[in-house]
C-alpha cells in the first residue's frame, strides 16, 4: 500500500447547496492528495464561486463527476463510510476518522472506496446511510459540535493521508485481501431478497418498516464477497422458481411455500412450520 492508493478514494458530496463549499472541499482534498470528487445533485455547479474558493484546486472541479443519485455515485465502491454528527434510532457501526481512514486504505488497493458527506443543513438521510458500511463521526466538543462542510472534509482527508503515509512506511492498514462485493452488487442482492420475501409471503410490501434497513445493515456488516453474493442470489432464484410452481398447485400457494421452507422437527412431517410467525407475512418491526 502506498500514497498511490489515494487515487481510489472518492469524496462524495450529497446535494451541496453552496458552490463556495464545493470549491473549498476541492481545496481541502488537493492539499491531502485526494483527487476524486463526486457531486450528487449539486444546487449550483459549475459556478464561478466554486472555482474562486478552490484557490488553485479547480482541476478537481473540472474532473468532478456529477450524478443524479447516491447509488450511481457508489455503484463500483466496495467500502463506503458515511459521515454524520447525529446519532440515529437504529445504531450503525461507528468509527472515528483515524480508524475510518485505515479501513478505507485497507480496501483501496485496486478498487474504489468512498466517504460520503451530507447536506450542509440536514446531513445524510437514514436511507442514504443504509448504503454505508460505517458511520464516521468526528469527535468534537459537545458544547459546539458544528463543523462546516469543507472543515469536515479537511479533517477526514488529513487522516486518510496519514494512513496512506503510515502504510507506505510499513504499517498494515485495516482491511481484507479478498474482493468484496460492490455497492451495486449488494443492492442487487437486497432487491432480489426483497422480491423473494414478497413472493413467498414473508414480507408485506405495504408495511416493510425496518426490515429492508436491517437487511442493508446485515449485508454491509457481513462484507460479502462476489462469490457469496452469487450463492445467495442462486438460492433466492431457486426459491422463486419453487414458489411459482406452488402458487399454481393450490388455492393458497404462498402459505404452502412458507411452510415448505420452514424448519421441521426431527422425524416429523416435512413442511411442519416451527417459525415464530407460522409463515405469516411480517412487517419488519421491532
Amino acid at each position: 500500500m502506498s500514497i498511490g492508493a489515494l487515487a481510489n478514494v472518492r469524496v462524495v458530496l450529497v446535494e451541496p447547496s453552496h458552490p463556495g463549499n464545493i470549491g473549498a472541499v476541492a481545496r481541502a482534498m488537493k492539499t491531502m492528495g485526494l483527487t476524486r470528487l463526486t457531486l450528487v445533485r449539486p444546487e449550483r455547479f459549475p459556478c464561478a464561486e466554486a472555482t474562486a474558493r478552490a484557490s488553485g484546486a479547480d482541476d478537481l472541479l473540472y474532473r468532478a463527476a456529477v450524478v443524479d443519485d447516491l447509488p450511481a455515485a457508489l455503484a463500483d465502491c466496495r467500502l463506503v463510510l458515511g459521515t454524520s454528527a447525529r446519532r440515529r434510532t437504529l445504531e450503525w457501526p461507528e468509527v472515528e476518522p483515524r480508524e475510518g481512514a485505515r479501513l478505507l486504505l485497507g480496501a483501496a488497493a485496486g478498487t474504489p472506496v468512498a466517504v460520503v458527506f451530507g447536506r450542509e443543513r440536514t446531513g445524510l438521510t437514514n436511507s442514504e446511510l443504509d448504503r454505508c458500511h460505517y458511520l464516521l463521526r468526528i469527535p468534537t466538543d459537545s458544547a459546539y459540535a458544528s463543523l462546516n462542510l469543507a472543515a469536515a472534509v479537511q479533517v477526514v482527508a488529513y487522516e486518510i493521508r496519514q494512513a496512506a503515509t503510515a502504510s507506505a512506511e510499513g504499517e498494515t492498514p485495516l482491511g481484507e485481501a479478498r474482493e468484496v462485493a460492490s455497492a451495486a452488487e449488494l443492492e442487487g442482492l437486497l432487491r432480489h431478497f426483497e422480491a423473494t420475501a414478497v413472493t413467498v409471503g414473508f414480507l408485506d410490501p405495504t408495511e416493510p418498516k425496518y426490515l429492508i434497513r436491517r437487511l442493508w445493515r446485515l449485508f454491509n456488516r457481513a462484507r460479502l464477497d462476489r462469490s457469496e453474493v452469487n450463492i445467495l442470489r442462486g438460492f433466492l432464484k431457486a426459491v422463486q422458481v419453487v414458489a411459482g410452481r406452488e402458487r399454481g398447485m393450490g388455492p393458497q400457494g404462498s402459505d404452502v411455500v412458507a411452510n415448505e421452507f420452514a424448519p421441521t422437527r426431527a422425524g416429523g412431517d416435512a413442511g411442519t412450520d416451527l417459525s415464530a410467525n407460522g409463515g405469516r407475512p411480517v412487517n419488519g418491526g421491532e
